[in-house]
């Protein structure tokens, strides 16, 4: 005799067989009711008698609806702007396909999906300010749905370039109804017919860069076709689009305008003027609201004015630098290193080379200071200095959007031939404006090349969490006197450059910095120090 037990709790609703009869093998004793909730109608009607199974069937897959989260990318930011969507409501994506770029006090991201499905809502419009943690977009999953449901919930042609819906969706509007259209879009267009109306929010897709030149030549980018990959506008598309605008077939006014017409004032400008300056009347005041990239540089840079300051220059004497370049790079072309590999070598990686070597006799200037965090307030609320095994350094760069500090990491570990490849790379993505947060976060030290420019002396700001900034002037050539045993009066001709150093005056002092410094310029006096500190 063995006794029989049940898997799942439930509750019996009838017996098949009674006490002491003979029950059949593989025959039910009892149909269980799989859920407290939904159980068998106590009927004798034979409807009352269909498999539990038939109870329960349904498509819910194809209604369970996932809020994507924007994703914390570290720092500490809390909102990003959303720059552009790649997707629209009741467009299909896969996983990992990018959803929309979003722009931080940091760098430009592309968000991914982490599901695949149909697009049901879209949280936020191009340009407005997005909640880190906070749903962004709505995704339908696929779930067990077949290629039909998903191509009757997406359809396979694009949405009319019309902003609002058509009550039927069965009916089109006739050709020759008149869309309202801007002016610059029906100059550009009409070559088109005007068979083309206004694009829609999501369909101006371009670059950081290209949209900050767009809001220099005042143009509206939605007003553009564009020729990039998947409609992308270029730069190229905005300087055509300027050139229509402007050209004088466009902007020729009616001959009755004026009786007498005037000369242009555009028509005495030069690149060192402009129209409105040329013309009569009041001062114009013009407020421009700032970009990402100065309203990050503004909230740093007044962080930064709490740092006391203090200020050392040095002249760097390039002639052997310049001589070992000349030699590495002839090297360097004769060579068939890979694509990745920089193809030349600048000062810059020579310079950043010898500040790393310099920073493992001055740990100090590599250091940060902690005020008011957890490790202060662990030591009773005082200031720590937090010393850092690696050395980050910071590298300004001059780019389309502004100023950008990407961090060439643990350059101890790196030769000059890693840093100028890795300067490479990461000039590349801040010219594309595609840096990610992981490329300009974590800075121990910067280093910021102004002499590429132009300038001999500078003061440069320290950043936040660092103590130690250095400013390169540019280079120029100077008459000097020879430091040839026996031949010091003969001069001689000397490739000279200016360092200016900027220290945080509060853990670092002056002699400390001057011997730093020291190190750095032997180091760049005498390049061939570095061989043999070669990893």
């Amino acid at each position: 005799m063995s006794e029989m037990f049940w898997k799942h709790s439930s509750r019996a609703v009838r017996h098949h067989w009674r006490r002491g009869g003979i029950a059949l093998v593989r025959r039910p004793l009892l149909p269980p009711s799989p859920s407290p909730r939904y159980h068998l109608p106590l009927s004798s009607s034979p409807s009352a008698c269909c498999p539990p199974r038939a109870l329960f069937h349904s498509t819910r897959t194809l209604q369970v609806v996932k809020p994507v989260l924007l994703a914390d990318i570290g720092e500490g930011i809390v909102e990003c702007e959303i720059i552009q969507w790649f997707v629209e409501p009741g467009a299909r994506v896969e996983e990992f396909s990018p959803l929309c770029e979003v722009q931080s006090d940091k760098a430009s991201v592309e968000i991914t999906s982490r599901f695949a499905g149909v697009v049901k809502k879209l949280h936020y419009e191009a340009g407005e300010m997005a909640k880190v943690g906070k749903p962004f977009v709505d995704i339908d999953i696929q779930g067990a749905a077949s290629k039909e449901d998903l191509e009757s919930l997406t359809p396979p042609e694009p949405v009319t370039a019309s902003d609002k819906p058509t009550p039927d969706m069965g009916v089109m509007p006739a050709p020759s109804e008149p869309k309202p259209t801007t002016a610059a879009s029906e100059s550009v267009d009409g070559n088109k017919g005007n068979t083309q109306g206004r694009k829609g929010t999501h369909a101006g897709l371009a670059t950081p860069a290209v949209r900050h030149l767009s809001k220099e030549l005042n143009v509206n980018i939605l007003d553009i076709d564009g020729t990039g990959r998947d409609g992308r506008v270029l730069k190229e598309d905005i300087f055509r689009f300027t050139q229509h605008r402007d050209s004088p077939s466009s902007t020729q006014a009616p001959a009755s305008a004026s009786a007498t017409p005037s000369p242009s004032p555009s028509t005495n400008a030069t690149v060192f003027s402009s129209p409105e300056a040329l013309a009569a009347g009041a001062q114009k005041e013009t407020p421009v609201p700032m970009t990402k990239t100065q309203e990050m540089m503004f909230k740093t840079m007044t962080r930064s004015l709490s740092i006391p300051h203090f200020l050392y220059a040095d002249e760097v004497d390039f002639t052997s630098l310049v001589e070992l370049r000349a030699r590495l790079n002839r090297v360097l072309v004769k060579s068939s290193g890979s694509e990745a590999q920089a193809s030349k070598l600048s000062y810059l990686p020579f310079i950043i080379k010898a500040v790393s070597m310099a920073l493992y006799k001055y740990p100090i200037l590599n250091a940060r200071v902690d005020v008011a965090d957890s490790t202060a307030a662990a030591n009773g609320g005082k200031p720590t200095i937090v010393h850092r095994s690696q050395h980050n350094i910071g590298v300004a760069m001059d780019t389309p959007s502004g100023l950008l500090v990407p961090v060439v990491r643990n350059v101890g570990s790196l030769n000059v031939l890693g840093i100028a490849t890795e300067l490479t790379r990461l000039h590349a993505l801040a010219v594309a404006g595609k840096l990610a947060p992981h490329d300009m976060s974590g800075g121990t030290i910067t280093v910021s090349n102004v002499g590429s420019i132009g300038g001999t002396y500078l003061s440069p700001v320290i950043v936040e969490r660092e103590v130690a900034i250095l400013g390169i002037g540019r280079m120029r050539t100077v008459p000097a006197f020879s430091t040839v045993p026996g031949e010091e009066d003969r001069v001689v001709r000397r490739q000279v450059c200016n360092f200016s150093w900027s220290a945080d005056h509060r853990v670092v002092d002056g002699a400390t910095l001057a011997r730093a410094a020291d190190v750095v310029r032997t180091i760049v006096e005498e390049p061939d120090v570095m061989v043999m500190h070669l990893r």
